[in-house]
């Protein structure tokens, strides 16, 4: 079961960690569908694919650059086609590729977050 009060502990110490300022939202689970149709259209989302398109995840993130942006990562096992396709439907839905191999969640979620910050931030 997930904790939210540890996840955001967790949020706090990090960001104290590294010496930022902001600490990232930590919102409880929300079912994809709610999710999507709650998204703001402002804020890309970044979504690791493993059937993305464009192979070279520094050049998919390139309109993403100075835009507010959330990720999401799939679970083990990857979206059902349904799931890929509502996702896909999202107006500001950025795909990006992680390689060749599949990784757990948790492994995808922080290489996703290492090219985001090289595409995007300030690395």
């Amino acid at each position: 079961k997930i904790n939210p009060e540890r996840m955001r502990a967790n949020a706090i110490e990090a960001a104290e960690q590294c010496g930022i300022l902001s600490v990232p939202t930590c919102r409880e689970m929300v079912r994809l569908d709610t999710l999507l149709n709650e998204w703001d259209t402002d804020r890309a989302l970044i979504f690791a694919d493993e059937a993305a398109e464009e192979t070279n995840p520094l050049a998919a993130l390139k309109p993403c650059r100075g835009r507010p942006l959330g990720l999401l990562i799939g679970p083990e096992g990857g979206f059902a086609q349904a799931e890929r396709e509502q996702i896909l439907a999202l107006e500001n839905t950025v795909t990006i590729s992680l390689g060749p191999r599949i990784l757990r969640a948790d492994t995808a979620a922080v290489a996703a977050l290492a090219v985001i910050q090289a595409a995007c931030g300030d690395w």
